[in-house]
């Protein structure tokens, strides 16, 4: 077991682990912790905790000092510089003639570093941009190619329920989603209603699995033969968190349904799922599901930042 205290650096966003280094330390102070970028300014959100050895990355690294309020007169001071920043940068690339679209510009907390966020759909040769930029702010240039769902993040905005963006408001680190979740989930696989601003599936699709995959290992599939008290029948339908099947009886060359708790019915004959069989309305949902899939996996190894 190891002390450690949590560190956040931007609003929302992830929270690191560093080593208080014997500093009392209390929630919402800023400090200087060391990274490996440099030292870095930070808020602590967990003053102090144990964790497994498990958790954290060796060597931990050190909560320098507490932030003087020189550190802070500084941070805002080149925060204020942002604005100027962004504005000249996107002369510098219609100079240059770039495929590459300037999402947000950061300074260092001290100005050792400006940072400047793009996106693109490909390798771009900035070199010559970056020559331009060091000339013009006299400090280190770094441009820093991040994914739409980090785009989105940074620019805001509301999603389709009317609230602000979770990436953009609470959540501090992106998860995998994948189709696999609506389907179970029961939500329609229509591209355009499980997507987010981002053009990903939508992150909110992931807060519930875990209660959908629990409660779905004591539901029969849909397909599966069943005995209620009215007879044997085909499962239709399910209604997970409720834990009710949807039965269908066949009398005669008629059809007809009923609905059922799980606890009162038993399976004859489990059906066979195939996770890859989706419901949807036309072949072009269709192609654009497995396009989202795809994102999802080229996303898997992008949501990490070393700190």
């Amino acid at each position: 077991m190891k002390i450690v205290t949590g560190v956040r650096f931007k609003r929302p966003g992830k929270i690191y682990y560093f080593d208080p280094d014997n500093i009392e330390l209390e929630k919402g102070m800023n400090v200087i912790v060391n990274t490996s970028m440099g030292d870095e300014f930070g808020e602590v959100v967990i003053p102090r905790k144990e964790v497994q050895d498990s958790e954290i990355s060796e060597p931990l690294k050190k909560v320098v000092r507490i932030a003087s309020k020189k550190d802070e007169k500084m941070r805002l001071e080149y925060k204020a510089k942002e604005k100027d920043a962004f504005k000249t940068c996107l002369e510098k690339i219609e100079k240059h003639g770039l495929p590459m679209k300037l999402i947000d510009v950061e300074y260092k907390y001290d100005g050792t570093k400006v940072i400047f966020y793009f996106t693109a759909d490909g390798r771009i040769d900035f070199r010559e941009l970056v020559k331009d930029l060091a000339a013009i702010f006299r400090t280190r240039i770094e441009l820093r190619q991040i994914g739409v769902r980090d785009e989105v993040k940074r620019c805001g905005g509301n999603g389709i329920c009317g609230r602000q963006l979770c990436c953009a408001s609470f959540l501090n680190n992106f998860e995998v989603v994948s189709i696999k979740m609506a389907k179970e989930q029961n939500i329609s696989l229509n591209p355009s209603k499980i997507s987010g601003n981002c053009g990903r599936l939508m992150c909110c699709l992931k807060y519930e699995q875990n209660v959908y995959e629990e409660k779905l290992k004591s539901l029969p599939k849909i397909g599966a033969i069943v005995k209620t008290q009215d007879g044997t029948g085909e499962v239709t339908a399910v209604e997970t968190l409720k834990e009710v099947v949807r039965v269908k009886f066949n009398d005669g060359e008629e059809s007809y349904f009923k609905k059922y708790n799980a606890k009162d019915i038993v399976v004859v004959k489990d059906a066979v799922g195939n996770d890859e069989n989706y419901d949807v309305e036309n072949q072009e949902d269709l192609a654009e599901l497995k396009k989202l899939e795809k994102l999802e996996e080229d996303d898997k190894d992008n949501n990490q930042e070393d700190i």
